[in-house]
């Protein structure tokens, strides 16, 4: 824990907090922080789940919740990360906090950086699902978040080949390696199939996953703002945070675009990958980079009872009740770029082999959303250079998996509660 959050746990505790960032990790860092009797104000430039939060793939999965940074994507080469139908996607560009990202990526998809940061991803699964599980219990001020966490059994990935299938089954050595938990069993293409009618003949190979869970990501966070607001916070809508001033012992006014003002005690960044851009002045030099996704809906003939990836595609799939999502692809991008269509349709034909029953042309809620991507795959979590401002964001892929744990955290630290041991690999100002 850095000096800074030390320091802040031997001050009284902040009685009004802005949360900036109406995302499933700021909305669940508002609900810790009403646990901890703080009076809250969440503020978001656009709505409740507005960003990653709407479009993801929903998987609280221990299982696969790992550094994005991995020796696995050197190994697609510089030529393949250049086309637009690769699962990892660079643009060609001179911006500079872009080449700097990508130099820092680079040099942290090493073998023994992965494992270092596999150790600390071993901790925050190991109590993601307990933060979960809080949320639903409502906790000691009530108002419970009602939207079910469902049991993905069977959680599915399907392989075109026994060799593809090699790849996750190693990986998921690694993890055990490192420290992490992982119960599964191989399957032939027979029998992950009778598992999941939907499944064509394309997957030839399946691996079953035990212990991991989802969420409907819309409904979830929706859910989770309502708990919110019930327990007494105020949602303001329409507030584009342009900047943070630190006013000493009076406290912080965080300031919209607009010029109007709401001045707090303290103020938590979670405003995705826009965190760096209000932090930096902070001492958080940590660049914050636009990861891409990419998002659609289709109605098969048979839904899929669980989700089901397809590691060797990145192609990640989610019931969502009355139609799949269909999820993919990492594009390092500015945030604001227009949706792709070649990354839709390279997702449609990576899946296309691998269903059977599926109207791919019938597809709805064509989506991209900007995941907030560190070099070094870890978030940052915790209080910056001043003990009022704090940062909570750089989940990368896993907003949804690691936001009510960071939630919590965020929230301790605030208060003076003890926080995790691992939470000194996640500090803003490393």
């Amino acid at each position: 824990m850095s000096t800074n959050a030390g320091a802040l746990r031997a001050s009284k505790s902040p009685e009004h907090v802005v949360v900036a960032g109406a995302g499933m990790v700021g909305l669940a860092t508002a609900w810790f922080l009403q646990e901890r009797g703080v009076r809250v104000t969440i503020v978001d430039r656009t709505g409740v789940a507005a960003g990653a939060s709407w479009g993801n793939a929903g998987w609280i999965s221990p299982a696969l919740t790992l550094p994005l940074p991995e020796p696995a994507v050197l190994s697609y080469g510089v030529r393949a990360m250049l086309s637009p139908s690769s699962p990892v996607y660079v643009p060609l560009s001179t911006d500079r906090r872009m080449l700097q990202f990508l130099v820092g990526f680079a040099r942290h998809c090493t073998p023994a950086r992965w494992r270092s940061a596999m150790a600390v991803f071993a901790e925050l699964n190991r109590d993601a699902l307990g933060a979960y599980d809080v949320l639903s219990e409502g906790g000691t001020a009530g108002h419970e978040v009602r939207e079910p966490i469902r049991d993905a059994d069977p959680f599915l990935a399907g392989f075109a080949s026994v060799d593809d299938r090699k790849i996750l089954v190693d990986e998921l050595a690694h993890v055990v390696a490192s420290g992490g938990s992982v119960d599964y069993e191989l399957l032939s293409g027979e029998e992950i199939r009778s598992l999941e009618p939907t499944l064509g003949n394309g997957v030839q190979a399946g691996v079953r996953m035990l212990g991991q869970r989802f969420v409907n990501p819309p409904a979830y966070v929706a859910s989770l703002a309502d708990s919110v607001v019930q327990r007494g916070a105020d949602l303001v809508v329409g507030f584009d945070v342009a900047d943070v001033v630190d006013l000493g012992t009076q406290g912080v006014d965080v300031v919209a675009r607009t010029g109007e003002r709401v001045r707090a005690d303290a103020v938590v960044l979670a405003t995705g990958t826009w965190l760096g851009d209000l932090a930096r002045a902070y001492g958080v030099k940590r660049v914050v980079q636009a990861g891409r996704g990419y998002s659609f809906t289709v109605v098969p003939d048979e839904m899929p009872k669980n989700p089901i990836y397809f590691p060797v595609q990145r192609v990640a799939c989610t019931p969502l009740g009355d139609r799949l999502r269909v999820a993919g692809m990492m594009e390092f991008r500015r945030p604001d770029a227009p949706l792709d269509p070649r990354r839709i349709n390279a997702i449609v034909e990576a899946a296309r082999p691998m269903f059977t029953g599926v109207d791919w042309t019938a597809r709805r809620e064509e989506w991209v959303g900007s995941r907030p991507c560190t070099a070094d795959g870890l978030p940052l979590v915790g209080a910056t250079r001043s003990p009022r401002v704090h940062v909570a964001g750089g989940h990368g892929m896993w907003g949804i998996a690691l936001g009510p744990l960071t939630g919590r955290m965020v929230a301790d630290g605030l208060t003076g509660h003890t926080v995790p041991s691992y939470a000194r690999r996640l500090d803003p100002l490393r």
